[in-house]
């Protein structure tokens, strides 16, 4: 008897209900998009405040988040407030709270702004194994979006609940595998200024070798038939189809080619390497060589990335005293000098077109460049002379230092520097890429094709982390009207396979097949900013997809825009010139969904063809409808064509 009384007492003490407070859980393994969490506090370090009244209690947030926990079967319910901090005041800030349990939502709270009063949260938890603890945005992005969760606690009896972090996504490749049969890929359409020198390499995969041949090609153009470079010039205005071909032992491909020789350059979006994100003010010449050279033998050139451009830190910098960055910054004719890193800047590019590849330069309008070395004030006309000289075919201008010149941020402030230099660069023969970088000030993209930019940044610099570089591209929404051939937005540097100490990059793959897709259905230039010479096979895989890059360079040069968005998930549609669009569903949240793009939302009807465009596959034909499922921070990017 007294051994059973003993059992019982320890039976009803091992049941006893416990309290784990969500300040105290480990806050390594909170998801967020923003910022820290925060115990006891809001993210912005502040008291945790809702509604005008303080809490002591709490953990600080910011959408979009997740909080996943392992309830082990033993909770017995969650409780607490949820509202968006008072410290946002002032902004348009507005979060959702959700709870779900075993992937059945269970709680959904109204859309959150920052002065409403908390709301109460009661949830049952009995027999749940799973809790997810979600702040999506309100529906405008998740700028200001400090979410507290207040006097929160999960009461349980038997093991303590633990908190398991986001689940980690393995790289997973998509794109086929490259056919050995020949397939012609990159731009359909080049533009070329008359009496400009010519340089176009007909992008081709297959195994080598391969004999390149052209039918229709201008007077002045030759076509090598061992390297499919075309060079040369032409002298005078038209459009010209040229069809071309190539062959190998297994097979011949052909394709047209359309070039323009008019006022027009830029026909499609920038595709290549920029030197900033991996090297900053360690490049060099032997640096840049050695990224022409993975280019090449990565077969990233045969899929039509192109450029490769040197982002700063080549010109001599004032007042140091390093051997290797110190001198004349300009000779007696006032022509720019480069330091030692660069010894010999014709001989670089000669090396680069010799790949058939493009060499591009980068300054400021001010005195110094953002990294401090010597930029183009007053020597607007000579620098791009030099650059000329040289053998350039894409100039970056960066802002910086003009700040310290421009007498304010007025629209004519604004553009001055850059009408400026697009003057100077008029005045040289031959065909340079004029690349506006000065962070979407005045709101760019309404003038900068006016003031004769081929592209212009929209937004501030991007880093490789999902809440940049989402918030970056799903912004460019609104801002389609203003980009075309010759004129494109720029959300900024691909930040794939990136580090600038060569570390992998922050976003998982989900979030890169994001990137790629989004940035390719925004037309934007695409430019590489890892170190090629280190490029994993994931990386390479998501950057050799002909399919998602024809959606990005394809010649009618319409962007995308958005035409749907709740609740997270967002339909994005951009027109071919074929008459088929492209189509991205992507998913913003932290937990799997699915989304229906419904045809009277595309603006088709019928039986429509759908295809992944990242598989390269046909998924079947659709009437009114197609529905995927789609990975947090995910995408689903398809084509759709009228069905026969």
């Amino acid at each position: 008897m007294i051994l059973l009384v003993m059992m019982t007492l320890g039976s009803v003490k091992a049941q006893k209900t416990d309290t784990l407070w969500l300040n105290k859980i480990d806050l390594t393994k909170v998801n967020q998009d923003w910022g820290s969490p925060r115990a006891n506090l809001s993210v912005g370090r502040k008291p945790l405040t809702i509604g005008g009244v303080i809490y002591k209690k709490g953990l600080g947030t910011h959408a979009v988040g997740l909080i996943e926990m392992d309830l082990k079967g033993t909770a017995e319910g969650f409780h607490g407030l949820v509202g968006l901090d008072d410290e946002e005041m002032s902004s348009n800030g507005s979060v959702c709270f959700v709870i779900k349990a075993d992937k059945k939502e269970l709680f959904r709270s109204p859309i959150m702004k920052a002065g409403m009063p908390a709301v109460k949260v009661d949830v049952d938890l009995k027999g749940v194994k799973q809790l997810s603890l979600i702040v999506e945005d309100g529906g405008d992005g998740n700028d200001s979006d400090h979410a507290d969760w207040v006097n929160a606690y999960i009461s349980y009896k038997g093991a303590m609940p633990l908190v398991m972090g986001a689940p980690p996504v393995t790289p997973y490749i998509l794109t086929p595998a490259e056919s050995p049969k020949p397939r012609i890929n990159g731009a359909k359409v080049y533009g070329v200024r008359p009496g400009h020198p010519f340089l176009f390499l007909v992008a081709a995969t297959g195994k080598r070798p391969m004999i390149y041949s052209a039918v229709n090609l201008p007077k002045g153009l030759k076509l090598d038939s061992q390297t499919g470079i075309i060079t040369g010039k032409l002298e005078t205005k038209g459009e010209t189809m040229v069809t071309l071909t190539v062959k190998n032992a297994l097979g011949t491909a052909k394709r047209d080619l359309k070039i323009v020789c008019g006022d027009k350059i830029a026909l499609t979006p920038a595709l290549g390497w920029n030197s900033w994100n991996c090297f900053a003010n360690a490049v060099d010449q032997d640096k840049v060589k050695a990224a022409a050279d993975a280019m090449v033998k990565s077969g990233l050139i045969n899929h039509g990335w192109t450029y490769i451009n040197i982002d700063d830190c080549w010109e001599i910098k004032p007042d140091s005293q390093d051997p290797i960055l110190k001198g004349d910054l300009r000779d007696a004719n006032g022509m720019i000098n480069t330091n030692k890193k660069f010894p010999d800047m014709k001989g670089l590019t000669d090396y680069l077109h010799a790949k058939g590849l493009k060499a591009g330069i980068y300054s400021s309008p001010g005195p110094t460049t953002c990294a401090g070395f010597t930029a183009s004030y007053k020597f607007e006309d000579k620098d791009a002379q030099r650059w000329a000289d040289w053998g350039f075919d894409y100039i970056k201008y960066d802002w910086c230092s003009y700040g310290q010149i421009s007498k304010g941020k007025t629209l004519d402030e604004l553009q001055k520097p850059y009408i400026v230099m697009r003057e100077a660069l008029d005045k040289v023969d031959r065909d340079i890429l004029f690349s506006f970088c000065q962070y979407g000030m005045g709101d760019v993209w309404k003038w900068g094709e006016k003031i004769g930019g081929n592209s212009w940044r929209t937004t501030g610099d991007i880093t490789d982390s999902w809440s940049s570089m989402s918030k970056i591209g799903f912004n460019q929404a609104g801002q389609e009207q203003y980009a075309g051939p010759g004129h494109w937005n720029d959300p900024d540097m691909l930040v794939v396979g990136w580090g600038p100490q060569l570390h992998p990059t922050r976003l998982n793959a989900d979030e890169q097949y994001t990137h790629i897709s989004l940035w390719s259905l925004l037309d934007s230039p695409l430019l590489i900013g890892c170190d090629m010479t280190r490029m994993d096979a994931f990386t390479l895989n998501l950057l050799t997809n002909d399919e998602v890059i024809a959606i990005n360079q394809d010649p009618l040069g319409k962007q995308a825009g958005r035409v749907y968005k709740e609740a997270g998930l967002e339909i994005w549609v951009k027109d071919m010139e074929d008459g088929s669009k492209a189509i991205g569903m992507f998913n913003r949240n932290t937990t799997p969904a699915k989304i229906k793009a419904e045809w009277s939302v595309l603006g088709v009807n019928g039986k429509q063809v759908v295809r992944d465009a990242w598989r390269q596959k046909d998924l079947g034909q659709f009437t009114d409808s197609f529905t995927a499922d789609v990975a947090p921070h995910g995408v689903k990017l398809i084509t759709i064509r009228k069905a026969k």
